[in-house]
């Protein structure tokens, strides 16, 4: 018997295969649609809007404050003087305005 060792042609196929498979699912699992490089950009944007609704917050809780220093409950005069006079466009004698 004068047999050459050398290896099985479907083994050799099947591994080639598997790797090619395992490389393929690699490749996915960082560059693809729900990759790890997509997750990243998600949680960044995540992070972004986080921020923007933080902004916004602040910023009706702002106006909240100033609606209800006008409403018929409490009534700051202070503010009221200054947005009567804001929306007619008036001052006072005293008063010195600075344009820009």
């Amino acid at each position: 018997m004068n047999r050459t060792s050398r290896p099985a042609m479907g083994a050799v196929l099947y591994f080639s295969g598997a790797i090619l498979f395992g490389l393929y699912f690699t490749f996915a699992a960082v560059q693809g649609e729900y990759g790890l490089f997509r997750r990243a950009e998600i949680d960044a944007h995540a992070r972004d809007l986080q921020a923007d609704l933080d902004e916004l917050q602040i910023e009706v809780a702002r106006m909240e404050n100033l609606t209800r220093r006008l409403s018929d409950n409490y009534l700051d005069l202070d503010l009221l003087d200054e947005r009567a006079r804001d929306v007619l466009g008036m001052v006072r004698a005293d008063e010195i305005v600075i344009t820009r």
